[in-house]
């Protein structure tokens, strides 16, 4: 391969990485607290795309560039959606099968399995419903490519990448470890671990279970829709397409070992590279062949992931 493509693949798969990064740091938060796999939360950043582009551009939206007042609105639609989604989905899909010390209730895995899976169908009905075209181009309310005057930037060997691309790194990156560090040493992120530990105990010491949980499903939310604004306005998105990067931030979570936030983001760094290689080497017909490859087999030889 010559070395201008292999960087511009390295380069374009290690942005595309550190956005499925964040998408496995929601899926990690939510199975480190209360062990359970959010099967919505790719259909969860999709929809929060969605939920900005309805409400800015309606339902025939087209390619465009927003004012700064639309395009601050856009983002902070697309923030709260994740976060108000991703927060009804944990409170009414996963909740009522918690288990539950003060009822004597048992947990139910197959209740918020099924309920979970129903929630991202539900999404994409909806979606597709009010939005029945086969993908959009979506608005970058970020102006990433406006970084070059030429919206491209050169790189050594004669490669060549949008602008956008290492801005999506540069930033991705940054809102992971910052999530991360929050999450590890905050008040809330000890309130996490004390619940993820021992639910009882940390009932005992005070500690809302219930109201913690919900604020991660919210937390898993904000990452989601950051997701979104980073991903979404690089390529044409349709409303299916959240099950693909679901499935490819459950891989890279359990290539990180699934409840490892530091992990999640740098399973997510080897599967971009991994699926830009793929695709470089192949062809764009197995962008999506990678991914799903993974989570198979790790959930076939290592399903709590390669650090376990």
């Amino acid at each position: 391969m010559d070395p201008g493509v292999l960087l511009q693949a390295l380069v374009g798969g290690l942005a595309t990485g550190a956005v499925l990064g964040l998408v496995a740091l929601g899926f990690t938060l939510i199975a480190g607290t209360v062990r359970v796999l959010h099967l919505a939360h790719g259909d969860l950043v999709v929809a929060a795309v969605f939920t900005g582009v309805l409400v800015v551009l309606g339902r025939t939206p087209v390619a465009t560039t927003l004012d700064p007042g639309p395009a601050l609105g856009f983002a902070l639609l697309v923030l709260a959606a994740g976060a108000v989604l991703s927060g009804a989905v944990g409170w009414l899909a996963v909740r009522p099968h918690l288990p539950d010390v003060a009822s004597g209730r048992q947990g139910d895995a197959l209740g918020w399995v099924a309920a979970l899976v129903a929630a991202g169908l539900l999404l994409r009905e909806v979606l597709g419903v009010l939005l029945p075209q086969e993908a959009y181009a979506v608005p970058d309310p970020l102006r990433l490519d406006a970084l070059s005057a030429t919206g491209v930037f050169s790189l050594p060997g004669g490669g060549s990448l949008p602008a956008r691309v290492p801005a999506v790194l540069v930033i991705a990156l940054v809102v992971g470890v910052t999530a991360e560090r929050v999450l590890v040493r905050s008040r809330f992120g000890k309130a996490l671990r004390a619940v993820a530990d021992d639910p009882d105990a940390a009932a005992l010491c005070g500690i809302p279970a219930r109201r913690v949980v919900l604020t991660a499903f919210v937390a898993a939310g904000l990452l989601a829709g950051i997701a979104g604004l980073l991903d979404a306005p690089g390529r044409a998105i349709g409303v299916d397409d959240g099950v693909v990067l679901g499935l490819a931030g459950i891989g890279a979570a359990l290539l990180g070992g699934l409840g490892s936030l530091r992990g999640a983001l740098a399973g997510g760094l080897v599967v971009g590279v991994a699926q830009s290689l793929a695709v470089t080497s192949l062809g764009a017909e197995y962008a999506d062949v990678v991914p799903l490859g993974l989570v198979v087999v790790l959930l076939a030889v290592r399903p709590l992931g390669l650090r376990r």
